[in-house]
């Protein structure tokens, strides 16, 4: 029984993500197909990228800055959880994962996360 445990405990790590893989291969082969059964219905182009670009949905730039502050607060809660009850080992990953939300709040500053922000550097770069 007791080498049962360390058993499952492999076994888990390799069949959660076939799941999680297999199930993403699914979902996107339905988009897929239905692409091609609408295609084969429609003379016009236009309206096949339309309806690609509504399957794929509208993507939001990242807000580095946004998910900067919300893992500097993670990390601090873990080093708090760590001072108050479980010890330093938790308030080491605290202080690595505030640190790692303190980069990520910097490269918020640093990078352009607006569309047209990215447009207007790639215009200046291809005048160069």
């Amino acid at each position: 029984m007791a080498d049962l445990i360390p058993i499952l405990g492999i076994l888990a790590g390799i069949i959660i993500p076939l799941g999680v893989f297999t199930w993403l291969y699914f979902e996107e082969k339905n988009k897929r197909d239905s692409l091609i059964e609408i295609s084969k219905n429609i003379q016009d182009p236009a309206e096949i990228k339309k309806i690609l670009e509504q399957l794929e949905g509208k993507k939001e730039p990242v807000n580095h800055r946004r998910s900067g502050t919300i893992t500097l607060f993670v990390g601090i809660g873990l080093y708090l959880l760590g001072a108050v009850a479980l010890g330093s080992v938790i308030k080491g990953v605290g202080l690595l994962v505030g640190a790692i939300g303190i980069g990520t709040i910097i490269a918020g500053y640093i990078f352009p996360n607006d569309s047209a922000l990215l447009s207007k550097a790639v215009e200046e770069f291809e005048e160069k």
